[in-house]
Formats: C-alpha cells, sequence, structure tokens
C-alpha cells in the first residue's frame, strides 16, 4: 500500500508567529538537533571547526565569514548547525537498508522522513526493470557509465548538473570533463535562483558578482533590503546587519512577508542580546506586493532625479545611458506605481529620503526578486539607483545579491555554465590542448525539456535533488523517467534517486566535515562565498564509510572511463593532488592568479573584481550602463491570488529539517498557505479552511494543482499569498521564466483557492484538465501589464 508522504509530518498546529526577534531561541534548537544526529564529541568536533580558518566552511548558505581574527570561537548559526547535523549524522543507509525497501515504497514517503536515513554508504545500482537498488562496485559503476556515454549519438544528449555545495576543485574537474567529452551542457542550481542576478549585473556592470565586501556591509550608511529573509536564508547575515547598526546604519526592508529577520535580532554571542532587548533593524519596513519592486524602484529614481540627489561626476565618468533613464522615471506614472507596490506615496518618498540622505548604500536582494519575468529589468533598476549616486567602487556602497548555496558563485567562477564566456574556453584551449565546444548548452529549463523530449538519453547530477529543486515537479519527474540513464553523486537520500532513468545510480561522496585523504595524503578544498572571497575548507571527521569517495576522485574517474588517453589530461594526478587542480585554476580561471598560495592563507584571499576595484566596467562599451524598463506589473484576475514559494525556518533549498517554522507560527507540518485575513473573507474562506491551490498555464490543456493546504490569516499585502516550496513547485510552469536569463517563476504563480476534495480525479502535485471556465481564466493570467 502506497503510504501518503504527509503521514510522516507531525499534527499540525498554528499560532501566534514569533516575529519580534531572530536569534536566541535557535541556539537551543541547534544544539539539540546537533546532540540528537551527532552525539556530543561529534558535535563540539564539528561545530567548533565550522567556517574556521583552518576548518571546514559551512554547506548551507554563502554568507562571508569575518576576518580570521574577529571570528567567535561558534561562529555558526542554528541552520548551519542543523546543515553539520544532517550530514555528520550517525545513521546510515547501508545496502541492507535499499533491500528492505523498494523504490516506490520509499517515493511514499516525506522527504523529511527520506534524509533521517542517514548517509548512503555504498556505489548503488537499479537495474532495468529491477524495484530496488541493490550494491555495484566502483569499477563497475564507472565502466557503466562510460560505456553508455562513448555510446551516444552526439556529447550533446548528455546532461551535467551541478549543485552549488561542489567544491572550487571538483567543479573545475568536472567542467573540464565535460567539455573534453564535447558539450557545455552544464546547468546548474544557479539557473533557478540568482541567474536573473548574474546576467542584469553582467549587462550592466560587466561582471555577474557582488560589488562589495563583508566590511562594506559593516561601514553603510544605508542598507537596503529587498526579496529576502536573513533570518531564515541567511542568518549569519543578521550579525553583519547589527554591526552595521551599530556603526549607526539605516535599514529599509521591502518585502511582501513581515519576517522575524528583517525586524530584530537577539544575538547570543552577546549579552544585549541574551538578557537584552537585541537589536533592531528595519527602520523602515515596506510590505509590498508581490512583483512590485521595478514600480517601486523606478518610483525612488524618480526622486532622486526631482531632488537632483546624483552623482553627476560619477555618472559623466563611468556611466552611459543616464538621460534616456532620467527622462523615463521623470514620466513614471504616481498611480500606477502605487496600485502596483500597495503602499502609499508617502511612504514611498519617506524610504527614497533616507535614500537621498546617504552617500554609501549597500542594496541586498534575493530570490524575492530574481524568480520573475521581469526580474532581470528589477535588478537592473537597482544598478540605476547605485549608478545614479555613485554607489560602486567606494567603501560601505555596493550591490550585493545575497547566493543561498554555500560554493555556488564559486561553481561558476569554475566555468560551471552552460554559457562560457569565449576568453575561458580560450584559456582551455591553450592549456589542454583541444578545441572545446562553443555553443552553448542546455540550461536547468532546456535540460528538462530536452530530457522530456527524447533529446537528451543521460542525467549526471553532482550534488543536489533535481526534481525537487526544478519546477512543475510532475513534468521534470517524467523527464527524467525517460533517460535511459540517471546518476547522482550524493550524500544521502533525495527524492530524485527515486526517480530513475532505465537504469539508476547512486554513488555516495564524502561531505565537507569529512577527512579527504587521497595518494599524497590528506586533502583541502576551496570555496567562494557571496563577496568573491574564496578560502580553503577542511573537514575533521572520519568518512561515514570506507566505500565512500570524494567528488573530485569520482569526477576524475567518471573522465578516465569516459575519455580513455583522450587529449592527455592526467585525471590521476589531479585525484592524487589537489594541489594539481589548483595550479591548473591558476593557469585558466580569470582573477586565480597564484592560487595555490592565495588560498591557503588564512582567510583566503578576496577575488578581483574590476567594478568595485577601479571603477572598471568591463561592459562592450567599457562604461556601466544605465537601462529603460517599462514598468510591468503581474495582474491577478479576480477571485485570484499570485503565490510566491518560501522556505520554512526549518528547511535548507531541498532538505527539510523539521517541521518548525516558529517565527511564522507553523509546528508541526508544511502543507499550509499564507493569505492577507481580508482576502480569505472575500474569497469565502476561513482561516483554518483546507483548499487546494490551483492554477493555469495558457496554452495547456491542464490544471496545476497541489491538495490539502490550511489556509493561515497572516500579515502580507492584500492579492498575495506564500507557501512552502518543493511542495508548491508542481505549479511552477516549465514554460514561466524570466525574460532574459530563464529561471523559472517561482515567485509569480497565480493561483485560485478551491475547497480540497472538490478534484474529481486529481493527485496531490498532479495535473487534470481543464474546463471552459478554467482555460478563460488561465488566459487572464499570464500578462504582465505595463
Amino acid at each position: 500500500m502506497r503510504r501518503s508522504r504527509e503521514s510522516d509530518e507531525a499534527k499540525l498546529d498554528i499560532s501566534q508567529p514569533d516575529d519580534h526577534a531572530a536569534g536566541i531561541p535557535g541556539v537551543a534548537v541547534a544544539l539539540k538537533r546537533s546532540l540528537q544526529k551527532m552525539g556530543p564529541r561529534r558535535s563540539a568536533r564539528t561545530l567548533l571547526n565550522l567556517n574556521q580558518a583552518e576548518g571546514f566552511d559551512c554547506m548551507s548558505c554563502a554568507w562571508p565569514d569575518p576576518d580570521p581574527g574577529h571570528r567567535h570561537t561558534a561562529e555558526f548559526c542554528e541552520n548551519g548547525a542543523k546543515a553539520v547535523a544532517e550530514e555528520a549524522t550517525t545513521a546510515r543507509a547501508t545496502p541492507e537498508f535499499f533491500a528492505r525497501h523498494s523504490i516506490a515504497e520509499l517515493d511514499g514517503h516525506s522527504e523529511h522522513w527520506l534524509g533521517q536515513q542517514g548517509r548512503i554508504t555504498h556505489p548503488m545500482i537499479k537495474k532495468p526493470g529491477a524495484t530496488h537498488y541493490e550494491p555495484i562496485e566502483w569499477d563497475a559503476a564507472f565502466r557503466l557509465i562510460g560505456g553508455q556515454l562513448k555510446a551516444l549519438a552526439s556529447p550533446d544528449e548528455a546532461i551535467f548538473y551541478t549543485s552549488g555545495r561542489t567544491s572550487n576543485e571538483a567543479a573545475f574537474c568536472y567542467q573540464l570533463f565535460v567539455r573534453a567529452y564535447g558539450t557545455n551542457n552544464l546547468p546548474d542550481s544557479s539557473n533557478m535562483c540568482h541567474e536573473s542576478s548574474s546576467y542584469a549585473l553582467a549587462e550592466t556592470i560587466g561582471i555577474g558578482k557582488a560589488s562589495v565586501t563583508l566590511n562594506d556591509v559593516h561601514n553603510a550608511r544605508l542598507l537596503i533590503l529587498a526579496g529576502q529573509n536573513p533570518g531564515t536564508n541567511h542568518p549569519r547575515m543578521l550579525s553583519a546587519l547589527e554591526t552595521a547598526k551599530h556603526n549607526g546604519a539605516k535599514i529599509i526592508a521591502v518585502n511582501p512577508l513581515r519576517e522575524a529577520g528583517l525586524i530584530n535580532f537577539r544575538n547570543p554571542q552577546k549579552p544585549r542580546g541574551l538578557v537584552g532587548k537585541g537589536t533592531d533593524l528595519a527602520d523602515l519596513y515596506l510590505p509590498i506586493k508581490i512583483n512590485g519592486d521595478l514600480a517601486l524602484f523606478q518610483a525612488w529614481g524618480a526622486l532622486l532625479v526631482e531632488w537632483n540627489a546624483l552623482d553627476h561626476e560619477f555618472i559623466e565618468r563611468y556611466t552611459r545611458g543616464f538621460e534616456s533613464w532620467r527622462a523615463h522615471v521623470s514620466a513614471i506614472d504616481w498611480d500606477f506605481v502605487v496600485a502596483t507596490t500597495g503602499l502609499s506615496r508617502e511612504l514611498i518618498t519617506e524610504a527614497a529620503r533616507l535614500i537621498r540622505d546617504s552617500d554609501q548604500t549597500v542594496f541586498c536582494w534575493a530570490m524575492g526578486l530574481t524568480q520573475h519575468h521581469n526580474a532581470v529589468a528589477t535588478i537592473s533598476e537597482i544598478v540605476n539607483l547605485a549608478l545614479a549616486q555613485g554607489n560602486i567602487g567606494k567603501p560601505g556602497a555596493g550591490l550585493l545579491p545575497v547566493r543561498g548555496h554555500s560554493n555556488v558563485q564559486g561553481d561558476r567562477s569554475m566555468g560551471i555554465c552552460e554559457s562560457p564566456p569565449s576568453h575561458f574556453l580560450d584559456r582551455l584551449q591553450a592549456e589542454f590542448g583541444f578545441q572545446p565546444p562553443r555553443e552553448d548548452g542546455y540550461d536547468t529549463v532546456d535540460a528538462i525539456r530536452a530530457l522530456r523530449d527524447g533529446e537528451a538519453k543521460i542525467f549526471i547530477g553532482l550534488g543536489g535533488n533535481f526534481v525537487q529543486a526544478a519546477p512543475d515537479t510532475e513534468v521534470t519527474a517524467a523527464a527524467l523517467r525517460r533517460a535511459q540513464l540517471t546518476v547522482h553523486i550524493s550524500t544521502k537520500i533525495n527524492r530524485s534517486h527515486l526517480t530513475c532513468g532505465t537504469t539508476a545510480l547512486i554513488l555516495p561522496t564524502l561531505g565537507r566535515t569529512e577527512i579527504d585523504v587521497q595518494a599524497s595524503g590528506p586533502q583541502v578544498v576551496s570555496v567562494e562565498d557571496s563577496t568573491c572571497s574564496v578560502h580553503a575548507s577542511r573537514g575533521p571527521l572520519a568518512p561515514a564509510s570506507p566505500q565512500l569517495r570524494s567528488e573530485v576522485a569520482i569526477v576524475t574517474a567518471l573522465a578516465e572511463a569516459t575519455l580513455d588517453d583522450r587529449y592527455d589530461i592526467d585525471w590521476h594526478g589531479m585525484r592524487d593532488d589537489y594541489r594539481n587542480i589548483r595550479r591548473l585554476i591558476a593557469r585558466t580561471v580569470p582573477g586565480c592568479k597564484s592560487y595555490e598560495v592565495n588560498v591557503s592563507r588564512p582567510g583566503g584571499f578576496v577575488m578581483e573584481h574590476p567594478p568595485r576595484d577601479s571603477r572598471t566596467f568591463p561592459t562592450k562599451s567599457g562604461r556601466a550602463e544605465f537601462t529603460v524598463s517599462a514598468i510591468e506589473a503581474l495582474q491577478a484576475p479576480p477571485g485570484h491570488l499570485i503565490l510566491q514559494t518560501v522556505r520554512s525556518h526549518d528547511q535548507f533549498n531541498t532538505t527539510i529539517y523539521g517541521f518548525s517554522d516558529r517565527y511564522r507560527g507553523v509546528e508541526g507540518g508544511r502543507q499550509v498557505v499564507f493569505v492577507n485575513p481580508r482576502d480569505i473573507s472575500e474569497l469565502g474562506f476561513h482561516d483554518g479552511d483546507i483548499v487546494d491551490l490551483v492554477t493555469h498555464w495558457p496554452g495547456d490543456d491542464h490544471a496545476r494543482r497541489v491538495q490539502g493546504f490550511r489556509l493561515v490569516a497572516y500579515q502580507t499585502p492584500r492579492g498575495s499569498a506564500a507557501a512552502y516550496y518543493p511542495e508548491t513547485n508542481p505549479l511552477v510552469p516549465l514554460d514561466s521564466t524570466a525574460i532574459g536569463s530563464n529561471t523559472p517563476t517561482s515567485k509569480s504563480v497565480i493561483i485560485r483557492l478551491q475547497q480540497s476534495g472538490m478534484a474529481q480525479s486529481t493527485q496531490a502535485g498532479g495535473q487534470e484538465p481543464v474546463g471552459a471556465d478554467d482555460h478563460h481564466k488561465g488566459e487572464l493570467q499570464a500578462p504582465y501589464l505595463s
């Protein structure tokens, strides 16, 4: 009998949200989880080494570390400790475990239950037609994969996905293997999150990375936090905000949901946090409607122009396109701005005065801005504001896309990208003597389409949980099942392992917490954080199983099994001693000269960033670019809401730690949808009702539905709703993506609520035929109106 995934959850309880302060309660939670999963000795050994100069980098978010001399003994947050406990758990998923549980049975469990089964100890295979995974020897696994890759009609029939946890050394080897094999099909997790940031920044300032350091955050006079929830998604950022406030900074928070991490922080490292009221963070909170940010930023620009609060010298010397931008924002329709943002003109103006009065402003944002149809335009508008006041290339100012996965930026620096720059390919060709492919490969959305359409036949995932992270879950799962071979390089069981191609392999790898010993001795890997700082990472624990291999060892063995001695690349030497990889990185990756020496320093080094370092802008024009974008607003038809998918406080990306979202008052479950109380009433429902969420994408012959969500009255703007992913990912259409970046629009899903149980024959997360009225509603859903 198929087990309901929801039956793994505790009883759902809704209470008043604890939205007054973030910080202190997490200490007890983190320590309790650590002791339960690791025991006292392993907890001490890992947590005291976490984010230390001679320790290992947190596998959670990518927030930068303080300088080595300014780190606390406990340099971690609640969710970082949870991430360590998940990886360093003493639980094990052995071959005997897989023999007891069929794939179908495992697939009936929740993502949380799967994660609690512990570390995978042996390489496993699901053979064609089999119902269970069984053990396979490493050499046999490599021969099988290499043989199938060699047999493809074209290298472009293989997909090589990367998750953000992969080290720089493994990422470099992976992209080298894939390009030597003959394809640029290197989609990664960034395609689904900050791709819009990378695209917009590359077009406007010439480099798709943050233009600030951690010290700039500390010394800013004004910080603008837009579309992010630091208390849950990057909690160590709260310490930096506290420091900035202590130094006199003002903070503007722009977010549809009122989040604890935007309001107050009780720092457990300081007496004021332990016994006092903590530190108030946001001086001004703007509860913006979903997708109203572009209109808000242009309104701010209009006011700066009106007040002549501009850095004319910077504009003249370093930028292009200012006059067109000034004319555009000067003509904005204030009535449209107010309707689109849900904010009063007075509140918008109050925030603009803070911007006007600051000569050192840092703009911070996350996926609340990047996962919309007009995300690239929105982020380009942030750049416009920074350029207008010269807030790039000086202390205490700049642009900060806050990355949500620990090395997603480092992977990009190492060449994990479906559309690599020609200068990087030129360096690979000069170093290794082969012609890398020059055609763009598949990003994540296009990779799913290729698998769905039979144009791709092999999927290899270096980390991550692709099925749960990607949009349109049912479409993604069906696409993977069409593959002739799926391979996942992983530490623990997840849903993607149960969404099998004809043949499926799980290759268990070392985690960040573990000692990596190769032929030359213990190894060190390196990572890059959100502010371009690169540093070493070395785990303190013995591996969970003697069968585990490092990511570098697995990737280089795959290369040997697939390429044989093609191009005479020394994969064996890279595997035996990672210093050999870093020498190659130094010769081929921009900004990595003397990489081995620099990364070995305590705290590592900061990669070059021309706009930040010298106000040099490597764009086509050689100047920073003002851009002009029409204000667009996603309009929901009557009876509908705009849904954004969000994390719970008890998860990291697709990893579910537990069922406590205490800052929002949710305990014991995840099937909830947050809606304004007046919207609940006007739509004919009551707080606590159980509803289905239904959406329709124009051109499809089916509606998407997820079932059994409890309505929670919450402080959010009218017409806006929020619910957790990955549970709501089935509602995000594969074809609904951001212009330019092709990022799924997970923050812009138009839904209607339906009393649960009214669907005739659909499953949770499933699809259903569309009736005549559904087509009508769907046609109203799609357009952005300007």
